[in-house]
């Protein structure tokens, strides 16, 4: 990413994940060695960097963050509605993320309350969970809410349950223009209190008479609120929830290719029918688009309101469960803390533990190593110095761990390194690391000294 941080100014906001990506499960932050008790197997596991923005560290979060939602599920039918903004106003979030972004949250959440108060649609105190993403199939900058509502809330006196026509929950074009009066309203307030800040091709609207013509076409316009067809029940709410929660602009799955300097993905084409395309794009055209959805530091892109607000959540289940004759779900909480492969494996059914080379055996750490050092070589007895010796022969290292360039799939880490050296190089270059089965391959390692005439990269 060197040559994109030269070409591009990239904010301290978006260096973070950046240099977070770059180092994730490579040796600049340390590791360890397993060892199977069986057959003794080794492999190699690096250490992960746990950012938000990471698309290989969400896996063990979601688990647990689904595990914690398993508990408020209530037996009644369930709602997935989407608020989407215009492109004009998607253009102003981009500029004013953290201002936006919570204008939607809360312009969400109060149309929402206020529809399903009203004794005219359901008139009940409703509850759900707002998810904020911000990026389309093809990565470009386009925010939206997924919401997950039980289809059904308690009545003002609070003496019963009040629930939904079966398989509807409230008019969207209802729902609609409520959203777009009060998102605007408080669009409109953020800009009187100096909130907004605009710049280059918007950087007119800092006046008030220009600010207004531009909002002018939105407040005509027909925003998009849909609604998705419900969920059969509450089991398949945490399985939907799972495809949501915790995602980033784009998975490693979905990279298909790099090569030429350009990054192949695949995509959904949502306006031809939802065909299966592939995209091509500059590399650093590639990490620009990723960038567009780093979200603002500490800022809760995943929030609760009504019944399932954090404050009250656990009473106003109890008493919703009373008012539907609903059993609470139980969920069996371990005696002591678990390790984290342990955890994982409890709350996904997927081992850590098994070796994979025998099948039989357990791995057990045998040996760790500091960031920035790589872990001792195998004894001399154990090289081959013959042309077809390949350095995965001794040690195993899992797929998201393998040499990014020559010796694995794509991966989001080998596209945004190779998208530093796109661009012609203005810096003094760092130490590299070369893969050793194509050594014209390298990428810049300034923590990790030069490799060893054995190494886990590859």
């Amino acid at each position: 990413m060197l040559a994109f941080r030269t070409v591009t100014y990239c904010t301290e906001n978006e260096e973070t994940p950046i240099s977070a990506i770059e180092r994730c499960r490579t040796s600049a932050l340390g590791g360890h060695v397993e060892q199977c008790d069986a057959c003794g197997h080794q492999r190699i596991a690096f250490n992960s960097c746990r950012n938000r923005h990471c698309p290989k560290c969400q896996s063990l979060v979601r688990a647990q963050w689904l595990q914690d939602r398993q508990a408020e599920l209530l037996p009644v039918e369930y709602f997935h509605i989407v608020f989407t903004v215009p492109q004009e106003i998607a253009a102003i979030a981009y500029q004013n993320k953290a201002v936006v972004y919570d204008i939607l949250f809360h312009a969400t959440s109060e149309t929402l309350r206020t529809i399903a108060a009203d004794p005219k649609h359901l008139g009940a105190e409703i509850g759900f969970i707002t998810i904020l993403h911000t990026w389309g199939q093809n990565l470009l900058h386009h925010p939206h809410l997924h919401c997950v509502v039980p289809g059904g809330g308690v009545a003002p006196d609070g003496k019963r349950w009040i629930a939904c026509r079966a398989g509807f929950f409230l008019p969207v074009r209802v729902l609609s223009r409520l959203f777009r009066r009060l998102f605007l309203t408080q669009l409109r307030s953020a800009f009187d209190n100096g909130e907004l800040r605009f710049f280059n091709g918007l950087a007119a609207l800092q006046d008030c008479d220009a600010f207004a013509s531009y909002l002018a076409p939105a407040t005509q316009a027909e925003w998009v609120v849909y609604a998705k067809p419900p969920f059969g029940g509450p089991e398949q709410v945490l399985n939907y929830l799972g495809r949501y929660t915790h995602r980033v602009a784009i998975s490693n799955n979905r990279l298909v290719d790099f090569a030429d300097g350009e990054v192949a993905f695949a995509w959904k084409d949502y306006r031809h029918e939802s065909r299966h395309k592939v995209m091509r794009l500059d590399a650093q055209e590639f990490v620009r688009r990723f960038l567009l959805h780093v979200l603002p530091p500490g800022f809760q892109r995943i929030r609760h309101y009504g019944l399932l607000a954090n404050r009250y959540r656990e009473t106003k289940l109890d008493h919703c469960r009373q008012l539907l004759a609903a059993p609470a779900p139980v969920v069996e909480l371990p005696d002591a803390p678990l390790d984290y492969r342990d955890r994982y494996q409890r709350l996904t059914g997927v081992s850590l533990r098994d070796c994979q080379h025998c099948g039989r055996g357990q791995m057990v750490r045998i040996e760790s190593f500091l960031p920035g050092t790589l872990p001792r070589g195998p004894p001399p007895s154990l090289m081959n110095t013959s042309p077809a010796f390949t350095p995965c022969a001794s040690r195993s290292v899992s797929r998201s761990d393998r040499c990014p360039f020559a010796c694995s799939r794509p991966s989001m880490a080998r596209a945004s390194r190779h998208a530093l050296v796109a661009a012609p190089m203005h810096t003094p270059q760092p130490p590299v690391l070369r893969c050793q089965l194509n050594p014209a391959l390298q990428f810049p390692q300034p923590c990790a000294p030069a490799p060893r005439a054995w190494t886990s990269r590859c």
